[in-house]
């Protein structure tokens, strides 16, 4: 195949010239009232960005919190959920083990998540012998006490979990 010549291409801008010179000038003065107007927008946006980070940080770290299966058997009785992300049946699961979980005060009840896209939480699933949509139910030494198998509603797990705590105490 034959090479073409590339056309050179016009330069219709004067590359000597400094951002100021070539930015249109701006013929009002800024008064008072646009600097503090800036002022206040940007203290807005610092303020929006700010608490949106927060939150941002703080799901993280709950979700990170959620999956350190290390927690299991540390003396608080635990559910763990031996998940799939890309299962919607999973998802759907883990919110409605995580609200039933919710009503549970500080240290007498904690959930976990065991992801079997991750070595430690396949290996969980494998250890027990049970596939995704799971719930395991731990006692706090560690013991597992009884397995959930399925989806399950909230108002299903809540008496649930409530009895699991009762018997093994916290």
């Amino acid at each position: 195949m034959k090479k073409q010549k590339q056309k050179k291409r016009n330069k219709s801008y004067d590359t000597t010239k400094t951002v100021a010179e070539t930015a249109p000038a701006t013929t009002e003065p800024v008064t008072r009232r646009d600097m503090l107007r800036r002022y206040r927008n940007r203290a807005i946006g610092v303020g929006v960005i700010g608490v949106g980070g927060w939150f941002v940080v703080a799901d993280v770290q709950a979700t990170a919190r959620e999956h350190d299966l290390t927690r299991i058997g540390n003396g608080i009785p635990t559910v763990v959920q031996i998940h799939d992300p890309s299962c919607p049946v999973c998802t759907v699961l883990q919110k409605e083990a995580r609200a039933a979980s919710k009503g549970f005060e500080e240290g007498e009840l904690q959930f976990l998540v065991a992801n079997i896209k991750e070595a430690r939480g396949s290996k969980l699933a494998a250890d027990n012998g049970v596939p995704r949509t799971t719930l395991l139910l731990f006692d706090g030494k560690g013991k597992r006490h009884e397995i959930l198998r399925g989806p399950n509603d909230r108002s299903v797990l809540e008496p649930i979990f409530s009895a699991f705590v009762q018997q093994v105490g916290s």
